[in-house]
């Protein structure tokens, strides 16, 4: 259902109140980027200098690396990228149905991608025993991933919040309780990607280790029953919270806060296009 917030035409690329005619929002979003541009450049550069000079007695990058799911993980990236700028387009139109949609679909293809970097983490501590600590390449590469992985995880809290926002109603009088419920349904929201996670990712490790039939399905079943039931009735809140009715206050005016969030995303997507090539293919090149 649209907003009848706005009226009326509205230039999302020109704001005529300021003395740059480009809205203040956007150029402090701007600012920022470039200075975290910087940050990844020194942290991308320190693990290539590294990697030119390795310590005698430091792994193999290509025999701890799994290009398979970095690969995987990086396509997921690139796709959340598309539905994100869907989501700008579907609120320049007013569009909110399509923003929604869209707003879940980055938000689900982000929890992916942090999914294979936990299960990627796991795999290099525990089976390939390279950590933080231990090696000059384990030094540079998970301060690197690391922190582009908290950048994904802040983007992802965000995704949520806008999309919780977007059930704002346009009467003033319901807003105070719209507030408890809005908090209420971002409890769920992570309730319900902590969950799904934890089962995923558990799904994974089990199958590695049994082997994917249905008998390994069912002993996870039965070991993580609390945990499926949990996730599912968390996912079952989210359908009920996301079937409130309007009118709403959230509309083709607000598209430049989720403008903002897609210069964001698409930031932290192309850093990982960067950090994928630097720090995966060139071991293989």
């Amino acid at each position: 259902m649209s907003s009848t917030a706005a009226v009326g035409a509205i230039d999302h690329h020109h704001d005529p109140t300021t003395s740059t005619g480009i809205p203040n929002k956007k150029l402090v979003m701007w600012a920022f980027l470039a200075s975290d541009c910087m940050f990844f450049g020194c942290l991308i550069s320190t693990h290539l200098i590294y990697r030119l000079h390795p310590p005698a007695n430091a792994p193999q990058a290509r025999q701890v690396f799994s290009i398979e799911l970095t690969s995987f993980s990086t396509f997921i990236l690139l796709m959340s990228s598309l539905m994100m700028a869907l989501s700008v387009n579907a609120i320049q139109k007013g569009n909110l149905k399509s923003l929604r949609a869209s707003l879940l679909t980055t938000i689900f293809f982000g929890c992916i991608f942090l999914g294979c970097q936990v299960y990627e983490f796991n795999n290099f501590v525990f089976e390939r025993h390279m950590t933080i600590t231990n090696s000059i390449l384990g030094t540079t590469f998970f301060t690197l991933t690391g922190t582009h992985g908290t950048h994904v995880a802040i983007g992802v809290f965000w995704l949520l919040l806008m999309y919780v926002r977007s059930f704002q109603p346009s009467d003033p009088e319901t807003r105070p309780s719209w507030f408890l419920g809005n908090v209420f349904h971002v409890v769920v929201f992570i309730a319900a990607i902590l969950l799904c996670g934890y089962v995923a990712i558990e799904l994974a490790w089990a199958l590695e280790a049994r082997g994917a039939s249905l008998g390994s399905l069912g002993l996870f079943a039965r070991d993580h029953g609390l945990a499926i039931a949990g996730a599912a009735a968390a996912l079952a809140g989210l359908v009920r919270l996301g079937r409130t009715r309007g009118p709403y206050a959230f509309g083709e005016a607000n598209a430049i806060d989720v403008e903002m969030m897609g210069l964001y995303w698409h930031f932290v997507d192309i850093v990982w296009i960067v950090i994928f090539t630097a720090v995966y293919l060139l071991e293989y090149l």
